[in-house]
């Protein structure tokens, strides 16, 4: 289960917030989400989608339909917004730091399921710092590019 579930949001799965996070993608972008539509996206059997989707279903998060497809319920949007922010926020932070997008990419999909509540509200709040002081973020890139030394 995610370390980071708040008392007021379900606890779940790294898994189950990927699958909450590309349905809530995919309706955005189509207006409706099928479980072929999820195993594309994820690159996984229809077989597999529907097992997570039928759990999704049963655990209130995903209002599911056979042969018609799905809708995220208010519970299962409120996960799939935290974890859309978590992914926006982390990736604009690695951005900030000049991080290659290759690795970005990587590193965010690792980290925004594994990340506590107050350590994503330090990094937060450390975007929000370096983007107001432009100077303090090129003093910690330099830093960061710095030879080490032993």
């Amino acid at each position: 289960m995610a370390k980071n579930a708040s008392a007021t949001s379900p606890r779940t799965t790294a898994a189950a917030e990927d699958y909450l996070e590309r349905i809530r993608e995919v309706i955005q972008r189509k207006g409706y989400a099928r479980v072929q539509d999820i195993a594309g996206e994820l690159k996984i059997s229809q077989a597999s989608v529907t097992s997570m989707i039928q759990r999704l279903d049963t655990e209130g998060l995903v209002k599911y339909e056979k042969y018609r497809g799905m809708v995220l319920t208010g519970a299962g949007e409120k996960v799939a917004q935290r974890i859309a922010h978590r992914h926006e926020l982390l990736t604009d932070f690695l951005r900030l730091l000049e991080i290659p997008e290759d690795d970005i990419s990587t590193d965010v999909e690792g980290m925004e399921h594994h990340i506590s509540a107050e350590t994503f509200r330090a990094i937060e709040a450390l975007s929000r710092y370096l983007h107001e002081h432009p100077e303090a973020r090129s003093a910690v890139i330099t830093a960061a590019r710095a030879p080490k030394l032993s």
